[in-house]
């Protein structure tokens, strides 16, 4: 599954969007900035977490905490979920998920953090792998919902 998956959904939907594919992994995010020269906001992390009645994928900026208040608001309890239910549920490994070619479907949600930024980088199923593209295009294409579940630029920042 994962890089393959993605590339059968990109095709199956004529979705013309290049993976990147590097030498190098880009399992987290400061490998990922690192590699593709960018600051580590603009790497469009995916987490998965387990609510009550359902798992969801949430693509927040690199650099984003999530804010526990905010996050409760949201959607309630949650909790990440533990690496090995992440790729069985997405097809991808940890260091590779991505909102593209999952093997369940779930619903997107991309936090507003991504909204700083012209163009971020999610990765594509793979540890090596990545797409560039706006935060538009990417809710246009996951039909992602916007939300605000992560601390605040100004909030994170040391006074």
């Amino acid at each position: 599954m994962s890089l393959a998956s993605v590339r059968a959904e990109f095709a199956a939907r004529q979705i013309d969007l290049p993976i990147i594919e590097l030498e190098t992994s880009t399992a987290t995010v400061a490998l990922a900035a690192a590699a593709h020269g960018v600051e580590p906001g603009r790497i469009a992390k995916t987490l998965a977490f387990r609510l009550a009645d359902r798992v969801i994928l949430l693509v927040a900026s690199g650099d984003a905490r999530i804010d526990n208040r905010k996050f409760k608001e949201a959607f309630g309890k949650g909790r990440m979920l533990p690496a090995e239910e992440v790729e069985a549920l997405t097809g991808h490994p940890v260091g590779g998920v991505c909102p593209f070619g999952l093997a369940t479907a779930l619903p997107v949600y991309l936090d507003s953090s991504l909204r700083h930024f012209d163009e971020v980088l999610p990765a594509a199923g793979a540890v090596h792998s990545a797409v560039r593209l706006s935060p538009l295009h990417l809710a246009e294409i996951t039909a992602g919902s916007w939300v605000d579940v992560c601390q605040s630029i100004d909030a994170a920042l040391p006074a």
